[in-house]
């Protein structure tokens, strides 16, 4: 049976059809702990890696426990990680990661400096606008100082050969106390990640 223009013309029409709907792409939920392994740069897994070993290991360091025994819940305030490594990661993220689960603890408050300059404009506004009710507004120079100050580098090692890539990560943190400039805790978490191609190199 001889195929007509107009046949091939559907026949052709459906396998684009087909094709399209093929290629479409699908978006799942997943748990968000799942191990991630899209490929070798910094992701969620080694986020969350430092983020648990930091916390824990804070949590229970001995000279932390006795600052933080009889529910005294020290004063911190946590500097933004210095990001040192060859790839652009948002150590912020990685920052209010660590801040959520020690204030979460309830063995420490903190202070937020990153808004100091928001707080400053809306003391002023209260203190000098001649709009807000004196009795209520908040008179400067109350805030509590912090106590402590949490601080960090995040660094990274990359080399790649023909076929393999190796990433290896360090996260270093230390709790210093302001007053005396002692460095009441330091610990780091190290990952070493592997990328190899296979032989049609994808």
């Amino acid at each position: 049976m001889e195929l007509t223009m107009k046949h091939l013309k559907t026949i052709l029409m459906i396998t684009a059809v087909l094709g399209l709907t093929a290629c479409q792409s699908k978006v799942q939920y997943s748990d968000a702990r799942e191990v991630e392994t899209v490929n070798a740069n910094f992701g969620s897994t080694d986020l969350q890696a430092i983020t648990d070993k930091m916390v824990d290991s804070m949590l229970t360091f001995p000279p932390v426990l006795v600052l933080t025994a009889n529910n005294q819940r020290p004063i911190i305030f946590v500097d933004t990680i210095k990001n040192k490594s060859s790839e652009h990661i948002d150590t912020e993220s990685v920052t209010d990661s660590i801040s959520n689960r020690l204030l979460r603890s309830g063995k420490f408050r903190f202070i937020d400096m990153t808004r100091v300059d928001s707080v400053r404009k809306q003391l002023d506004y209260q203190n000098n606008a001649g709009l807000v009710d004196p009795s209520t507004a908040i008179k400067f120079g109350q805030q509590i100082g912090a106590q402590y100050m949490l601080y960090g580098n995040l660094s990274s090692i990359v080399k790649q050969g023909d076929r393999t890539k190796d990433v290896y990560y360090k996260m270093t943190m230390r709790l210093m106390d302001l007053r005396t400039g002692l460095i009441e805790w330091s610990d780091e978490k190290e990952i070493r990640k592997t990328k190899s191609k296979s032989f049609l190199g994808l």
